[in-house]
């Protein structure tokens, strides 16, 4: 297929692929195994935890947005991350951001540490502080821009730049919150870009999954090797409906960007709220990197509460848009608080040392009408209020 632009590759790439009766849509094969011609010959695939064409499909379609040369889908957004740090051995070191999606901080920092791999988790907003941490035995930086949930920068150019002039570790970024339409991260240098699945590129809160990207295929062999032995490959069905859901991921981020934008204005002239965390506004501290790293400024936000004058609980239950939920990047707006929720499994030391507060609340911009929005968080405050 020839080079075409974000929204036609998003539709197209990875579709055409029934010959017998010409679908429009790309088919689902559900089968588990495949009948072999011959001992060692197979019309391509020979069973599914292995090879599958919708989800290979899938695939073609999610190398093509993030303009890698593999691509990988696997069962959840953590089977992701798991896959790229099953690259990893005994005695390595890895580099990460101390704000980090609290499963991933999880994972790192109980799991991979019990088999011997360290952990630094470092305020990547400074990328001095990553080259500061850099040892002999550093094999992997992980990347999370905007971070979850304080909505930090990292200059992706910028670490890039200044591991590779001393290391070899691998680059990898966690692109789930932009989305490939923001922001493509192998263009600013990464080796590595994951994806929970489950969120923007999907879009319809019905199914989970990851994806791993890689810039060059003798990368992207090691993780499919990795994918098939762990076992941990997308299932045909979900594989699927995330290629239905793909889409249209250029045209929801769009209204996703709309509603937040408009939200972060609203909420940072409101007495109840002590600040807004959203790389769109020009008072955040990384509006500039993240304009020139980014097409946009993406549809998550999050505030703190002034616990003095409003009551979280009760602004939970005077929502109506807004469904009290941990996931993200779907069509309907969801509400948490990262304390209590989905930064649990962080210990409260490393939760204080990212910045998250217990008063933190992270949003989540669905594509309602960006009016009614506003209204509903308008008037859950009133409900809320203190004074």
């Amino acid at each position: 297929m020839k080079q075409t632009r974000f929204k036609t590759t998003a539709v197209h790439r990875g579709v055409s692929k029934d010959k017998a009766y010409n679908s429009v849509i790309t088919p689902l094969y559900p089968s588990s195994t495949f009948r072999f011609k011959k001992i060692g010959e197979t019309a391509g695939y020979d069973y599914t935890r292995s090879g599958n064409p919708t989800r290979s499909a899938l695939c073609e379609n999610l190398a093509a947005l993030e303009n890698g040369q593999a691509g990988y889908a696997t069962a959840t957004g953590m089977a992701a991350v798991t896959a790229v740090l099953h690259l990893l051995k005994q005695g390595d070191h890895v580099i990460a951001g101390n704000d980090i999606y609290g499963g991933t901080y999880r994972l790192l920092d109980t799991v991979f540490r019990n088999l011997g791999i360290e952990t630094d988790f470092v305020d990547m907003r400074h990328p001095e502080n990553v080259t500061a941490a850099l040892k002999q035995e550093t094999r992997l930086i992980w990347i999370e821009t905007p971070s979850n949930p304080l909505m930090n920068i990292v200059d992706i150019r910028e670490v890039c730049r200044s591991v590779k002039q001393t290391s070899d570790a691998l680059i990898c970024v966690d692109n789930t919150f932009p989305s490939p339409y923001l922001q493509q991260p192998l263009e600013l240098g990464a080796h590595l870009v994951v994806h929970s699945t489950t969120k923007y590129i999907n879009g319809h809160s019905d199914v989970v999954g990851g994806a791993v990207i890689t810039g060059t295929q003798e990368l992207g062999d090691r993780i499919a090797f990795t994918i098939n032995a762990l076992g941990i490959a997308q299932a045909p069905f979900d594989s699927w409906l995330v290629l239905r859901g793909v889409k249209t991921l250029a045209l929801r981020m769009e209204q996703h960007q709309k509603n937040a934008r408009a939200l972060a204005e609203f909420l940072s002239r409101h007495p109840a709220v002590q600040k807004v965390y959203y790389p769109g506004l020009e008072s955040h501290p990384g509006h500039e990197t993240a304009g020139s790293q980014m097409k946009g400024f993406g549809g998550m936000l999050s505030f703190d509460l002034d616990p003095r004058r409003c009551d979280m609980d009760r602004l939970f239950e005077a929502l109506t848009l807004y469904a009290l939920a941990e996931s993200l990047g779907g069509v309907e707006s969801l509400i948490e608080a990262p304390w209590h929720m989905s930064h649990l499994s962080m210990s409260e030391e490393a939760r204080e040392a990212a910045g998250i507060s217990p008063f933190n609340i992270r949003v989540s911009l669905g594509i309602e009408d960006t009016d009614d929005l506003i209204a509903d968080m308008e008037q859950a405050l009133k409900a809320a209020s203190l004074l």
